[in-house]
């Protein structure tokens, strides 16, 4: 390799350093502040990016015994895992409908997919509110599965529409002619083609899945029912108090579920977001 482009690499990789930082930051100060001590949080001549009194464990020990933070944990898998399975199932047919079939306002549909996802959880959940007391799911978990769907499904429609249509028709045609349905076709030959744009869009429904307040907080209240990032803050935020390191360690444990799955399906990621972006 010549000088001149050992050079250019360098100072390549070199600008992305201060992206990595920008990104890595959060999740640095969150496992420090999680592993001092209280009285090196409160006290003011400390250096805050810096562990000078020691390693403690206490506040995670606080928060996995002294809390139902598993408990918080085990709902906000189940609500999160069947929201995106319900979610990517119908998405997926309604994108391929509107990828592939031609019927009147098709264009319209799409676009009317699109500023629904837009529409703020803040306005919805209130008349939301209405739909759960009607079907009797006042604080229950199963409350966050039949409304999460109502901003997951737009989004993962959305999505894979763009990736659908990357798809080339032929192979869809081919199988056609051999004597395939149209369900068929789309099974067989569509879907595993699609993989990365499925996966990707797996990942995107289970983050903001995982991530979501508000209807957690209004649909949800008891301790047995509330996920988990409703009972991190609600029980580790009392008044004027807050426990500061079992906060930092339950916002660490909680992000492990989102690293593990993007560090196990980052190719398929890459790859499905940027086939659907270009086209």
């Amino acid at each position: 390799m010549s000088r001149r482009k050992l050079r250019s690499k360098i100072l390549a990789h070199a600008a992305l350093v201060p992206f990595l930082v920008f990104a890595l930051f959060p999740f640095y100060h969150m496992t420090l502040t999680s592993l001092k001590t209280d009285r090196e949080l409160y006290d003011r001549a400390a250096v805050p990016l810096l562990i000078h009194q020691g390693v403690t464990f206490e506040h995670y020990a606080k928060l996995l015994w002294d809390t139902s933070f598993l408990t918080w944990t085990k709902n906000s898998l189940l609500v999160t895992v069947l929201s995106t399975a319900i979610s990517l199932v119908i998405g997926t047919i309604a994108a391929y409908a509107l990828a592939r079939l031609k019927f009147f306002a098709v264009g319209s549909f799409g676009t009317g997919i699109f500023v629904t996802y837009l529409v703020p959880t803040s306005l919805l959940f209130l008349p939301l509110a209405q739909v759960v007391n009607w079907l009797g799911l006042g604080d229950s978990k199963w409350a966050l599965v039949v409304t999460y769907p109502t901003f997951l499904v737009p989004f993962c429609t959305w999505l894979l529409m763009g990736y659908f249509r990357t798809v080339p028709k032929e192979v869809e045609e081919c199988a056609m002619v051999d004597g395939a349905t149209r369900i068929q076709a789309l099974l067989r030959i569509v879907l595993p083609i699609a993989v990365p744009g499925l996966v990707c869009a797996a990942l995107f429904a289970f983050t903001l899945s995982w991530n979501e307040f508000i209807y957690a907080l209004t649909f949800t209240s008891s301790s047995e029912e509330i996920t988990a990032s409703v009972g991190v803050t609600t029980e580790l935020i009392r008044g004027d108090s807050y426990f500061w390191g079992s906060l930092m360690g339950g916002a660490v444990l909680g992000s492990v579920p989102i690293v593990v799955l993007y560090v196990f399906f980052l190719d398929y990621y890459v790859s499905g977001l940027t086939a659907g972006a270009l086209k």
